[in-house]
């Protein structure tokens, strides 16, 4: 994953041959320590005397693989994480490796649980409060990036703040949305065969604790597809005509597709990316109406010349997400937030031509960040005067903003971030 693998794809691959207990021990490993790394390099740097950041890279990994199950796994035995360390870091390391390795977590086991770890960087014995600014002891505690906590600060409050980045660092059940049988049905189906199944919040699909969706019954015939609430209530919000011919010009991987292919005539579903754009056609054949049409092509070019209603599911910062993928928040910057916001302007003219007079263009990301979403549409709209924001009213109020674009925040909703404007183009 450090090498640039999106995590679920690294685990994937890592642990298919385990066993199942083993493969959820394996991804609560990894994903908690991404969830808590701030805070896990906090707990070992004072233990470190020549200073943390001159740790070889696959030391500091291992090194946090053990302090996470002492610090948090309470099913693993002291004397295990730290002897399986120790024998990791030989294979990583040599001998010289195994003996550090071994002080630095015995150090972090006779750590009372009680007592906060320093921040890096913090006079000895000064408590962390008063050593860094609030945004600062937030993004360590909570694993963050300290510039985009600083952002959530200015625009949420503390309170809110300190809410979204809970909700961050909690795993998030595996949610399953109708594709070619009704939810009833499904519902009843896997109760039947005793898995445990609960409604989303606002109706957004079935969740349950099973990990596996390809062992449920129906994932082979393609009756359902794995998507979080936030995405359904997207296809909902943007309120398709029946019969309409859509362009969705970001499709990968394919979920906004399926559901909109349900009563469209015709969708021409889009990727640039030859390697997404397969993975695509793969979902379609397994869950898709046949009404689905797969094309590579990009955005900013698109491969039709007119649609009723062109869907931009626009690439983004994703901060909206960082519950369900715990390595995005170490992948973030401003100059990537800058970059993409280019890019969605640059997307949104492309396929802006395509929509034809009195039909749809739909703008979504799974972002809380303003220039990604709001922004973005207003530069839009002042750019294009054809064209004027259309709110829906098939989703609950609570989840518009004012101006009645989809506005979905993780703290204050209990799903993931999205954001969505309909815009009506006039002429």
């Amino acid at each position: 994953m450090r090498e640039g693998r999106p995590f679920d794809a690294a685990l994937d691959r890592a642990v298919e041959r385990l066993a199942e207990p083993d493969r959820r021990l394996a991804h609560e490993l990894a994903a908690g320590v991404l969830r808590s790394q701030s805070a896990l390099d906090a707990r070992l740097a004072p233990h470190v005397p020549r200073g943390w950041s001159r740790v070889p890279a696959p030391l500091q990994e291992l090194l946090r693989l053990g302090a996470y199950q002492l610090t948090a796994l309470d099913r693993v035995p002291a004397h295990a994480a730290v002897d399986t360390s120790v024998r990791l870091a030989r294979e990583a390391g040599g001998e010289r490796a195994t003996g550090f390795v071994n002080a630095v977590l015995r150090a972090v086991t006779r750590l009372a649980p009680a007592e906060p770890p320093s921040l890096p960087g913090s006079p000895a014995g000064e408590p962390a409060a008063a050593a860094e600014p609030l945004a600062a002891r937030l993004a360590t505690a909570a694993s963050h990036p300290d510039w985009l906590v600083r952002r959530w600060l200015d625009r949420y409050g503390e309170a809110d703040t300190e809410r979204l980045l809970a909700w961050n660092n909690t795993r998030p059940r595996l949610v399953l949305q109708a594709a070619r049988r009704g939810l009833d049905e499904l519902a009843a189906r896997w109760r039947a065969a005793g898995v445990v199944v609960t409604p989303a919040p606002f109706g957004g699909g079935l969740a349950t604790d099973r990990t596996r969706p390809d062992e449920l019954p129906g994932y082979t015939e393609g009756d359902f597809i794995v998507q979080d609430p936030a995405q359904s209530i997207v296809g909902w919000y943007a309120d398709v005509p029946p019969g309409a011919l859509i362009y969705d010009a970001c499709a990968a991987p394919g979920g906004k597709t399926i559901a909109l292919g349900r009563s469209a005539r015709c969708v021409v579903a889009a990727d640039h990316n030859a390697h997404r754009t397969a993975r695509l056609a793969a979902n379609l054949n397994r869950a898709g109406s046949g009404r689905e049409f797969v094309v590579v092509a990009d955005a900013a070019q698109p491969p039709l010349r007119v649609a009723d209603v062109v869907l931009l599911d626009a690439p983004c910062l994703g901060t909206g997400t960082f519950a369900r993928h715990p390595d995005a928040r170490w992948r973030v910057t401003e100059d990537a937030l800058a970059d993409l916001a280019r890019q969605q302007a640059t997307l949104l003219q492309g396929v802006a031509g395509t929509v034809r007079p009195g039909g749809l263009l739909v703008y979504a990301t799974c972002s809380l960040e303003p220039e990604e979403n709001e922004r973005q549409v207003d530069a839009f709209l002042s750019a294009h005067p054809g064209f004027s924001r259309e709110p829906s009213d098939e989703v609950p109020p609570t989840l518009l903003s004012p101006r009645g674009d989809l506005m979905i925040l993780p703290h204050r909703h209990a799903i993931d971030g999205a954001f969505a404007a309909r815009l009506r183009r006039r002429v």
